[in-house]
C-alpha cells in the first residue's frame, strides 16, 4: 500500500511564511466543468417536468419508471422487514441526534434599547425543505437522519425526500433508506436521484401520481455526487442550499503517543466512501508513520472494498504530512481546515481546544470518525474543501431563519427621530426622513400609535 509522504520539516525555519493550505493538495472536484452536462438536466425538469425526469432516470438509473412517488405501503413494508439489529442502531442513533439537536434549539432574543424601543430577533424555521439522500456507492441510511432529525426539531413544516431509484429494488430507494424514513414519519418520499432530484425540489413537478405534485421547496439540504453539487450551485437563488460539498475527507493530527493501528482504520474508513475520498495524516514522529504504512499494508488488504480504498489512499489527495512538532501540526490541520480532524496526541483536548477550521473535531483514541458518523449525537453532513474556515455543518441552525421583528410606540419613535432625519438628510433621502416627521405632524394622522 503506497501513500505518498508530504515532508514540511523545516519549512517555517526560512522566516518566509508557508501556505500550508496549498502544501496538502486535495482531489480534484471541477464544478464548472460540470456545468455543462447539469444545466440541460435541469432545463428538461424546469420545462417537461416528471416526464424528464422518468426518461433521465432510465438513462442513468438504468430503471424504467412510471411514477416518482413511493407509495405508502413500500414505506411500511421496508420498515417491517427491517433487520432488527439495524432499526436498533438507527434508534439509538435518532436518540441521541434528537437530544444534540434540541440543545441547539435559540429562543428569540429580546432587546429593550429604550421606553417603547423593542427589537426582537426571532428563530423561524423554513417553511418547506427538500433532503436528498446520495444511493450510489452506498445506500446512505445515516444520511436520512442527519437531514430529516434537525429539520424536524427546527420546526420544519413540510418535508420531501429523494434518493436514487435502485434497479435491485424494482425501481424504488434502497428499502434500508424507506424503513429510516417510515421510522421517522417522513411520507413524501421520491425515487429520484442526480442532478434532476434537485431541480425537481428547486421547480416543483407534478409527479403523475393521481394528480399529485411535488411542491417546490425553499431549501435543499444533503450531499451527493459531482452532479448533484454543481445543480445545487446552478439553482442557488432559485432555491437556498445548505453547502456545495465534496469528496469525503479526514484529517489526523498525531505524535508518538497514538496507536499505529487506529490510525490506520480511520484513514481507510474515509477511503472507504469513495476514490476521490481524502485521508491525512499529520505528525511529529517518524516512527508512528512508519509504523502506520506497515498497519495500512496489513489493514487495506482485509477490507472488502480494496481497489477503492487503494484508489483513495494512493491519490494525490491523501498523505503523511511530516512536521517538526505540534505546533507546526496546528498550523497545518487549520490551514487545511478539514471535514473531519482527529486528535490523537498527548493532551488532545488542549490542542483540540486551539483548533478554528474543522467541521467536526474528534478527540482522543476512543473518537473516530465512525462514531460521528452514525451514533455519536453530532451530524456527519460537514462543510468539504477546505470550507470549514468560514461555514459549518449542518443542524437545527440551517433549517432556521432569523427574522428581526421592530416593535416602536410614538415613544420610542420620539426618542429617535431626530437622529433618523439627520441620517436621511446626509445620503440625499429626505423622503425616509419625512416618513418619521409625518407622525409627529399634527395635520396629519392622530399621531398616538
Amino acid at each position: 500500500m503506497t501513500i505518498r509522504r508530504i515532508d514540511l520539516r523545516g519549512a517555517s525555519s526560512t522566516g518566509v511564511p508557508v501556505d500550508y493550505r496549498a502544501a496538502v493538495p486535495r482531489a480534484e472536484f471541477d464544478v464548472e466543468a460540470a456545468a455543462h452536462v447539469v444545466q440541460p438536466i435541469l432545463d428538461e425538469v424546469r420545462t417537461r417536468g416528471v416526464e424528464a425526469i422518468l426518461e433521465l432516470g432510465a438513462r442513468f438509473d438504468k430503471v424504467e419508471l412510471t411514477d416518482i412517488r413511493v407509495p405508502a405501503s413500500a414505506l411500511a413494508r421496508a420498515l417491517e422487514e427491517l433487520d432488527p439489529d439495524v432499526r436498533a442502531g438507527l434508534d439509538e442513533s435518532i436518540r441521541r441526534l434528537r437530544e444534540t439537536c434540541a440543545h441547539e434549539l435559540e429562543s428569540d432574543a429580546v432587546t429593550d434599547l429604550a421606553p417603547g424601543a423593542r427589537v426582537v430577533h426571532r428563530k423561524v424555521p423554513v417553511n418547506r425543505v427538500g433532503l436528498y439522500v446520495p444511493g450510489g456507492l452506498a445506500p446512505l441510511v445515516s444520511s436520512v437522519l442527519m437531514n430529516v432529525i434537525p429539520a424536524q426539531v427546527a420546526g420544519v413544516r413540510s418535508l420531501a425526500l429523494a434518493s436514487p431509484p435502485q434497479a435491485d429494488f424494482g425501481g424504488l430507494p434502497h428499502p434500508t433508506i424507506l424503513a429510516a424514513c417510515a421510522l421517522l414519519g417522513v411520507e413524501e418520499v421520491y425515487a429520484v436521484g442526480g442532478a434532476q432530484a434537485i431541480a425537481m425540489f428547486a421547480y416543483g413537478v407534478s409527479t403523475g401520481s393521481a394528480g399529485g405534485t411535488c411542491e417546490r421547496v425553499d431549501l435543499v439540504t444533503g450531499p451527493g455526487n459531482i452532479y448533484v453539487v454543481t445543480a445545487k450551485r446552478l439553482l442557488k437563488g432559485q432555491v437556498g442550499i445548505d453547502s456545495e460539498a465534496g469528496p469525503t475527507e479526514i484529517a489526523i493530527l498525531a505524535d508518538e503517543t497514538a496507536e499505529a493501528a487506529y490510525v490506520a482504520a480511520d484513514l481507510i474508513s474515509q477511503a472507504e466512501h469513495d476514490p476521490l475520498a481524502a485521508s491525512v495524516l499529520v505528525t511529529d514522529s517518524e516512527t508512528l508513520a512508519d509504523d502506520v504504512e506497515a498497519e495500512l499494508d496489513k489493514q487495506v488488504a482485509a477490507t472488502k472494498h480494496v481497489e477503492r480504498i487503494r484508489t483513495a489512499l494512493s491519490g494525490s489527495q491523501s498523505g503523511i504530512v511530516l512536521v517538526d512538532d505540534l505546533e507546526q501540526g496546528l498550523a497545518v490541520v487549520n490551514a487545511y481546515a478539514a471535514e473531519h480532524l482527529e486528535i490523537q496526541t498527548r493532551d488532545a483536548h488542549d490542542w483540540a481546544a486551539r483548533v478554528t477550521n474543522a467541521g467536526a473535531i474528534f478527540i482522543g483514541p476512543f473518537a473516530p470518525v465512525s462514531l460521528g458518523d452514525y451514533a455519536a449525537g453530532s451530524n456527519h453532513v460537514l462543510p468539504t474543501g477546505g470550507c470549514a474556515c468560514h461555514s459549518s455543518g449542518l443542524s437545527v441552525r440551517a433549517f432556521t431563519k432569523s427574522v428581526h421583528v421592530i416593535d416602536y410606540t410614538r415613544e420610542g419613535l420620539e426618542g429617535v427621530k431626530d437622529h433618523v432625519v439627520n441620517l436621511a438628510d446626509a445620503e440625499d433621502l429626505p423622503g425616509h426622513g419625512n416618513a418619521v416627521k409625518v407622525r409627529f405632524d399634527p395635520a396629519t394622522g392622530s399621531g398616538t400609535a
